[in-house]
């Protein structure tokens, strides 16, 4: 791989929710969600396009104390890109890497900060009848049940009135 390879974020169609220790974020043109533990969120959130894959590596060791070694990042981006997080065509793996084989070359004391990524795919009609709205944007509801886009809470589903 490239050592000139600057990742980016994916900042369309998501919405961000952040918590302690998790972020949350759901895409709006897959209807996919997904939480980030938190050495994911901060790679994710490291992928401005401005840092390569090393530079990231280095701010991640400063931020979580360990060490996190090309390996470490180059797994979370993969991740990342997979659940197509990241702007299209900013990285592109050459090689397979997993989570057993990262935790072997970076040793099990650095396990606490592997990047992890759980995810859900909401069914669309489910979402709309869960929600009695679909969603376009973070901020509209195409009308069904929702008299208004007021209605609808940052995920894009209707509030309670």
């Amino acid at each position: 791989m490239q050592t000139d390879v600057y990742p980016q974020a994916r900042s369309t169609d998501l919405v961000v929710q952040t918590h302690p220790g998790e972020t949350l974020v759901y895409d709006l043109a897959i209807h996919e969600a997904h939480c980030l533990n938190e050495a994911s969120a901060f790679i994710w959130n490291s992928c401005t396009g401005e840092l390569t894959v090393d530079e990231i590596a280095t701010v991640f060791e400063a931020r979580f104390g360990q060490p996190a070694g090309r390996e470490l990042i180059e797994l979370a981006l993969s991740q990342l890109n997979e659940r197509r997080l990241l702007a299209e065509g900013t990285f592109v793996s050459n090689k397979m890497l997993n989570r057993r084989e990262v935790i072997k070359r970076i040793g099990l004391a650095s396990a606490v900060a592997i990047p992890a990524i759980a995810s859900l795919t909401a069914p669309r009609d489910a979402f709309a009848v869960a929600a009695n709205c679909v969603c376009t944007s973070p901020n509209q509801c195409r009308q069904l049940a929702c008299p208004s886009t007021t209605n609808c809470n940052p995920l894009g589903l209707c509030a309670p009135n």
